[in-house]
């Protein structure tokens, strides 16, 4: 089985390719960790991760920039129906438009659209930087052991705001509920940053490489 992370110029590949090698060898799992840019490859991978740190239209860019990558990720993802995980800005662009300082159509793999973080309380800084407790919204393979009250590592100051709720499969609260992680069919996405969250992160990709959609 190979699990391929695309390489567009965004995000920290080495740090997601290590955690996803950990998770693997942890579980006992004889998984190929391939990071890629090719379109080749992407097409024929079993799973497909994309990572993405930045701006919203910076990351859409860069990944269209890249000739055959997005037709390459589409047909794997929406024609072959592999597994999907989207990391931060990765899970944001599955929205229909982020409008991070200009308005930028997404994948429009999601209902919804990236806004800015707006917390209640004016004291909260901006960007979300640090740790934050999972609420964990109905029951999903990908955060199974993922309690409530689980610690993970977010870095953000913009939002994937759906416009179904049966897509959000956990919340975290910074003054007021915001979106960490979506998920339908066979997509999944993290607004948090599995790679750097320790034990819940690998937990995460661990059940990320054994769903089954």
């Amino acid at each position: 089985m190979t699990t391929a992370i695309i390489d567009y110029g965004s995000g920290n590949l080495r740090s997601a390719a290590k955690a996803f090698e950990r998770a693997a060898a942890e579980a006992g799992r004889a998984e190929r960790i391939l990071v890629t840019g090719e379109p080749e490859a992407v097409a024929a991978a079993d799973r497909v991760v994309l990572p993405g740190v930045g701006a919203f239209a910076d990351c859409r860019r860069g990944l269209a920039a890249v000739p055959g990558l997005e037709a390459a990720l589409v047909e794997a993802v929406i024609g072959r129906g592999r597994p999907f995980l989207g990391i931060c800005v990765g899970m944001q662009l599955m929205a229909e438009r982020g409008r991070e300082f200009e308005t930028v159509a997404g994948l429009g793999w999601l209902r919804g659209e990236v806004v800015p973080l707006e917390p209640a309380d004016p004291c909260l800084k901006i960007p979300h930087m640090g740790w934050n407790e999972l609420q964990p919204c109905g029951v999903h393979p990908v955060m199974k052991g993922l309690s409530g009250g689980t610690h993970v590592y977010f870095v953000h100051g913009f939002e994937l705001r759906l416009a179904d709720d049966g897509d959000l499969i956990a919340a975290a609260d910074y003054g007021g509920r915001i979106t960490a992680a979506v998920g339908r069919d066979n997509l999944v996405g993290t607004q948090f940053h599995p790679e750097k969250s320790q034990a819940a992160g690998l937990r995460l990709i661990a059940n990320f490489l054994e769903w089954r959609p």
